[in-house]
């Protein structure tokens, strides 16, 4: 299910990155990549505020679509 539509504090598993190349590559730099453990902090104003490998990034909604965990 894409980033966008998981609980809150619930730890997930990157399963999949769609998206163009360029935006697989963005991703991958912030810390999204296949297998890595993700956590969503809050949701506000469709900002996405996610823990990943021990950082805290903020992304739209439109990018965590992109992003499937499990």
């Amino acid at each position: 299910m894409p980033l966008s539509m998981v609980n809150e504090g619930v730890p997930y598993v990157i399963q999949r990155i769609g998206g163009k190349e360029e935006t697989r590559r963005f991703l991958e730099n912030l810390g999204f990549v296949t297998g890595a453990e993700v956590t969503v902090i809050s949701i506000i104003d469709g900002n996405i505020i996610i823990n990943v490998k021990d950082s805290r990034v903020a992304i739209g909604k439109a990018m965590a679509n992109k992003i499937m965990v499990a």
